[in-house]
């Protein structure tokens, strides 16, 4: 009885600090290793920054500078600086700062004044001072206790804010900053704000047409024509037609990327396809006007209203309470500014047009085999179970765990039944391939219909006419470790850059780490990723453990695999960088320059942390594994 008893002692008040550390999800979303661009190590980052962009906004301090170096971060911008008075105020009392009473920060994201508190909160070191007028103030934090409160000081420095902390390594375990990620944001910040100059570790970042930039650094290849960029009160619009498949949108709210869209996006989609369609008088269908459109929309909205705690998925039906909807916003604005565009650009308009009649035609052309995919892909599904699937789905954004929804695609059904019996199976669905997938670089999206395993991979992604309805947030490649495993890997990541890009752009596609190695004594087990790691183990364990080489997923038991795809997962997420052209990179590793890659593949056989002690091949058997692999 005494388990259940409920008195004034089970009753406890949590001070802001141990709210935020208790329940981190419900400041700063998932919390994750950074291995993904929404993860809270990024999200820490943003907190401060979008300080700094909010005294740019105001007009004051034209340049931010970040360092990132051993997982210490430092952010200085060059604003009004805090009230020297209220500093210890604004990163350590919830509900406190300088937006509520402030017209101009009306259309910001974040006016909770929980931002810095939350980073203070969740850093072993959180250390801040602002310079205003020749004087300084400082003080710093552990874990949110104050531990220091300096007298203000006089300086010759100049005015703003300085941050610097070390995420908790409790809280973000084994975490890792890819520079990768930062850099995105930190060209997303440029693009929404003109004039601003981000220095990041010494390199600097500026852009001087806001989302025109934004296409022109991120477009695979060159567009069909010039990019048409708009701009309005509240909104502005980017966006031209590519040679890849799909449509692919960067949308933002009040300067926040929401990688899901929302309704700012919806009514980009639905008005550019309306207002076209009625400049050249023809019922062409919306599909068709949108295929291969790359477009990047940006709007400011009074008190938002976001779809999850991360902000990633506008919900708002207006731009303002009370006021205009998002649709009629978004149409009004197309229908003046883009159908004056068309009337001045001529050669723009017949250009187009040529592109909705080719997708059209390659519209009509698949409408049979589609039809007959579908079908096959419901049999499939049904009889043959390649698809073991979970039961929250990444549309389930009501859901707390939608963002942790992962289908792994394994080879074999070895492989795809330790995982499956292993799996969290309310976030974790298994999609098993039959052999080797079709090497798909340069063929048509007729093979994604045709190709049995190309088409029942895109009905469980639900991916066939567009991304709105994606029903895992992480595709993760799980394939062997050896020259086969590797091959898959490519043909995979072949077909997905070929026919759905966005899929690797918007960061939702990783290769799955798996050990090579297990060291082991009676006392203790310690899995190695690397030839490193593993001699680091044996170092570790003294002499003669127990060592056992993992040649493929299907040798690891369940019991096993359950450390390996539980909150320690390690992923790889799957990256261009700005400078990648997707048809270069498939030209190379999976186009016919076969002597080439050879060369390359030789020259770079051995390489840091790879394993040396098996025995060398020869040159015979070195040229077949080559020839199979290509």
């Amino acid at each position: 009885m005494a388990e259940n008893e409920y008195t004034e002692d089970n009753i406890r008040s949590l001070d802001w600090k141990e709210h935020i550390r208790l329940r981190p999800g419900m400041y700063i979303g998932k919390l994750g290793d950074g291995s993904a661009a929404d993860d809270g190590i990024y999200i820490l980052v943003k907190e401060v920054v979008d300080n700094c962009i909010d005294e740019f906004v105001m007009g004051n301090g034209k340049r931010i500078e970040i360092r990132i170096k051993d997982g210490k971060v430092s952010i200085r911008d060059y604003g009004r600086g805090i009230p020297l008075g209220k500093v210890i105020d604004c990163v350590s009392q919830i509900n406190t700062g300088g937006k509520y009473d402030s017209k101009a920060f009306k259309k910001s994201v974040g006016l909770n004044g929980v931002g810095t508190k939350a980073v203070n909160a969740l850093s072993t070191h959180f250390m801040v001072y602002s310079v205003r007028d020749g004087e300084k103030k400082e003080a710093t934090f552990e874990r949110g206790e104050q531990v220091e409160d300096k007298k203000v000081q006089k300086t010759d420095e100049r005015n703003g804010t300085y941050v610097e902390f070390v995420p908790d390594d409790t809280v973000f375990k084994k975490y890792k900053y890819k520079t990768a990620y930062l850099e995105k944001m930190i060209w997303n910040y440029c693009y929404l704000n003109r004039g601003l100059t981000i220095v990041y570790n010494g390199e600097r970042f500026k852009s001087d047409n806001g989302l025109k930039d934004l296409l022109e650094d991120n477009m695979d290849g060159d567009p069909l024509y010039p990019i048409i960029h708009l701009e309005g009160e509240d909104i502005e619009v980017a966006f031209t037609h590519g040679k890849t498949y799909g449509e692919d949108y960067y949308s933002f709210v009040n300067g926040q990327h929401t990688i899901q869209g929302g309704t700012h996006q919806s009514a980009f989609r639905e008005s550019v396809a309306k207002v076209i369609k009625e400049f050249y008088g023809k019922n062409y269908e919306a599909s068709d006007i949108r295929q291969s459109i790359v477009a990047a929309i940006s709007v400011k909205v009074m008190e938002p209203i976001f779809e999850s705690q991360t902000k990633t998925k506008l919900g708002s039906q207006e731009i303002e309470p009370g006021g205009k909807s998002m649709r009629a916003f978004v149409n009004d604005f197309l229908k003046e500014k883009l159908d004056n565009f068309l009337h001045r650009n001529p050669e723009v308009v017949d250009i187009l047009e040529k592109k909705i009649k080719q997708s059209e035609k390659e519209r009509k052309e698949l409408s049979g085999i589609r039809k007959l995919a579908r079908e096959r892909a419901k049999k499939a599904s049904l009889h043959n179970k390649k698809l073991r699937d979970c039961r929250v789905h990444y549309t389930d954004v009501q859901n707390d765990m939608h963002e942790q929804t992962t289908l792994f695609i394994t080879e074999g059904d070895s492989a795809s039944g330790s995982i499956t019996k292993s799996r969290n199976v309310s976030t974790q669905a298994v999609f098993s391939l039959r052999g080797k997938p079709l090497n798909s670089y340069g063929l048509t999206k007729k093979v994604v219909y045709e190709n049995e395993e190309f088409n029942l991979i895109q009905a469980a992604l639900n991916i066939e006419d567009d991304m709105d309805n994606l029903r895992y947030n992480r595709i993760v490649i799980a394939t062997d470790a050896d020259v086969d495993g590797m091959h898959i890997r490519m043909l995979l990541l072949t077909f997905f850059l070929q026919f759905f890009p966005d899929l690797v752009k918007r960061n939702h596609v990783y290769i799955l780490q798996t050990p090579l190695f297990r060291v082991r004594n009676k006392k203790k087990t310690i899995y190695c990723y690397s030839d490193i790691e593993r001699r680091n183990a044996i170092s570790e364990l003294g002499k003669n453990p127990e060592i056992t080489r993992f040649k493929g997923l299907g040798e690891i038991s369940p019991d096993e695999f359950k450390n390996f795809i539980g909150e320690d997962m390690r992923l790889e997420p799957v990256m261009l960088s700005k400078e990648a052209s997707i048809d270069s990179i498939l030209s190379y590793f999976m186009g016919k320059n076969t002597l080439q890659r050879q060369e390359f593949i030789i020259d770079n056989l051995r390489v840091e942390g790879e394993i040396q002690e098996e025995e060398p091949t020869t040159d015979e058997e070195t040229k077949e594994e080559l020839e199979k692999a290509s």
